[in-house]
């Protein structure tokens, strides 16, 4: 059964509900994996008690079932306490799924299990490094679902080489997320991707280049039909940069309307609102 495909990430419910019907048909190891995913659009919605419940109704069936559901139960349980800020509890758990998923050659999940690792390492580099290990099992996988990771993993790490000043290194990484996104043919994902070189871009002082992306993300979102008001920012920044005060001070106020439930640190939006008078 390929649970990939069945998700719906921004309608955990509605996931919820499918995971549901065919659970009623589903037999053995997955119906299990189902009730994992179950747990887990839970989670998501932060019911964390009944995410743990349907963990728990799971773990005398899982004495006889395959490696799938055991990984699946492990990742799931993790997500559950990351979810709920529990980050020590969930370490030693991803980390059980990424030795499990190994031994069973189950390259997917073992890629997801890294990739959770990363995220609730303490220490900088350790999460670097697990990324970068991602990557390579990902990137040496037959399996299309994990190579599919490229471009998140891609991503991450060039959002911890860019927490690290490591500017040059983190444009190397978010291009390499925009080339998988550009394979993988989804326009918004694309765009953000786009966003992130731009990014790293004004981060190395190359305001023109940075500009040239963010007004051509700012046509594509509005041919679209939406807005992007850290497009609006960044297009304000990089205009400050270059000394057009003047031009900037408008995408700043069209970015603090777009921004209104994300807004920045109180500096950075004391900083926009001194720009536009």
């Amino acid at each position: 059964m390929d649970i990939r495909s069945l998700w719906d990430f921004d309608d955990p419910a509605a996931s919820g509900a499918l995971f549901r019907r065919l659970l009623a048909d589903a037999q053995g190891d997955d119906a299990l994996s189902l009730r994992t995913q179950i747990a887990r659009t839970h989670s998501l919605r932060r019911q964390f008690a009944e995410a743990h419940a349907e963990l728990d109704a799971m773990l005398p069936a899982l004495d006889a079932a395959g490696a799938e559901p055991r990984v699946r139960h492990l990742l799931e349980r993790g997500r559950t306490f990351r979810s709920a800020g529990e980050r020590e509890q969930a370490l030693p758990l991803f980390v059980q799924a990424v030795d499990r998923a190994h031994a069973a050659g189950l390259d997917e999940l073992r890629v997801d299990a890294m990739h959770m690792v990363a995220l609730v390492e303490p220490d900088t580099d350790d999460q670097l490094a697990w990324n970068d290990r991602a990557l390579a099992a990902a990137l040496a996988s037959d399996e299309p679902n994990a190579r599919a990771w490229e471009g998140s993993l891609a991503n991450n790490i060039g959002m911890s080489l860019h927490a690290a000043g490591r500017f040059d290194e983190a444009l190397a990484s978010f291009r390499q997320a925009l080339a998988a996104r550009e394979r993988d043919g989804r326009p918004s994902q694309v765009r953000i991707a786009t966003w992130m070189v731009a990014w790293a871009l004004r981060a190395m002082k190359r305001h023109d280049e940075a500009l040239a992306l963010q007004q051509r993300l700012a046509q594509e979102w509005a041919a679209a039909g939406e807005v992007d008001g850290w497009v609006y920012a960044e297009l304000g920044e990089n205009l400050a940069a270059l000394g057009r005060g003047p031009e900037a001070g408008p995408w700043f106020e069209r970015a603090i309307d777009a921004l209104a439930g994300e807004l920045p640190d109180a500096d950075t939006l004391a900083r926009w609102r001194a720009a536009i008078g």
